[in-house]
């Protein structure tokens, strides 16, 4: 690929070559962040929210149902499938509550300066996450809509998800 090319040439290229890649695999073949990937999805896929914004989102999130979380951190992938917990403040942190055997943690969000909903496919499956972003422009987490039985993602869900892409559902 020429490096003539703006970010966005490049993208579309590695798209047309390798249309199952995903962001953080692109990020890592063009030398740039993952947020400078995904910030240049078009506006059908990509909607870009501050990180002030996460507890509230994460709030909203909670009570969704059945997500999957991803962390994944040199190029190891941790998921979680189930309701993504409450947490309240304390001690600088957005602390999760799982209740015993659930996902638990403690969440920087200071450290959160871009929220990304993406929707885009993913290994041909329709697919919509809500992604955190750090300074650095590395994700931090993933969110994605959770599925049924069946591999559907829950109507309630997406309708959700498109709420917050227009700005409502949000505190």
């Amino acid at each position: 690929m020429s490096s003539e090319l703006t970010l966005s040439d490049r993208i579309s290229e590695l798209l047309a070559s390798q249309p199952m890649v995903r962001p953080v695999e692109m990020a890592r073949q063009l030398g740039v962040s993952e947020w400078e990937i995904v910030s240049q999805f078009g506006a059908d896929e990509f909607v870009a929210l501050p990180g002030l914004m996460a507890q509230s989102i994460l709030e909203s999130i909670s009570d969704w149902g059945k997500v999957t979380t991803i962390i994944e951190v040199k190029g190891f992938v941790f998921e979680f499938k189930d309701a993504f917990p409450k947490g309240k403040l304390g001690f600088g942190y957005y602390n999760l509550q799982g209740g015993g055997g659930g996902l638990e943690g403690h969440l920087k969000l200071d450290a959160v300066t871009d929220i990304a909903l993406l929707s885009r496919p993913l290994r041909g499956k329709e697919t919509h996450a809500i992604l955190f972003y750090a300074e650095d422009g590395a994700c931090i987490f993933k969110i994605y809509l959770g599925r049924d039985d069946k591999g559907d993602i829950f109507t309630h869900q997406i309708a959700a998800f498109h709420a917050l892409k227009e700005g409502q559902n949000v505190a």
